[in-house]
């Protein structure tokens, strides 16, 4: 399985853009990233530019471009999703180091983001719940052993910036209310796991 990963994954193939409805907003917190990772691989294939205005989000495809609204200073900045991340728990987007400064946010800031396109994907849609991220390689190992008796499919896969961590996760489903159902399991079932996240496979 060929799973993308932020600042440095597996190559996607680029999917035709398509309409999106502006309905769907997303509230929470708003990181950015710019050295060591300018200049290296995206997990969409693209490399990393510091100063344009790019994102990278666990679930939205893609090419999909966002609408980030700082809701401290009202600022607002068009970016487009090419990364997948952030890897830190309770932030829901990651910016580019030029995104950060159009809206004004020298470290994290309560965002807004509306979606104002995306892209219609030219395979299935593949989501799985991440239910942990290791600097140890055998605690990441040791998880996904555990819980792939419990729920079968689990895979323990590395970011590539510095320092590496590795990430745990579980489930393989065609559907993101799906992989919210298994999520919800876990953290019901299981007790070692404290936090959940969707995140969307990208496969060639």
């Amino acid at each position: 399985m060929v799973v993308a990963l932020g600042c440095g994954g597996r190559v996607a193939r680029a999917p035709m853009p398509a309409p999106a409805p502006r309905a769907h907003a997303e509230v929470g917190v708003a990181s950015w990233y710019g050295v060591p990772h300018h200049g290296k691989q995206t997990a969409s294939g693209e490399t990393y530019d510091m100063n344009s205005l790019t994102a990278a989000h666990r679930t939205l495809p893609f090419g999909t471009r966002v609408r980030v609204v700082n809701l401290k200073n009202s600022r607002s900045v068009e970016v487009r999703i090419n990364d997948r991340g952030p890897f830190v728990a309770g932030r829901i987007i990651d910016l580019s180091r030029a995104a950060a400064r159009s809206l004004g946010m020298p470290g994290t800031a309560k965002v807004r983001l509306e979606i104002l396109s995306t892209q219609a994907a030219p395979q299935e849609d593949l989501f799985a719940v991440e239910v942990g991220t290791f600097a140890d390689r055998s605690r990441a190992e040791r998880m996904r052993r555990q819980l792939a008796r419990r729920y079968g499919a689990a895979v323990s896969v590395p970011t590539q910036g510095k320092p590496v961590l590795w990430r745990v996760l579980v489930g393989r489903t065609g559907s993101e209310s799906e992989a919210q159902s298994l999520a919800r399991r876990i953290r019901r079932e299981d007790g070692d796991v404290k936090r959940t996240s969707i995140v969307r496979l990208d496969s060639p």
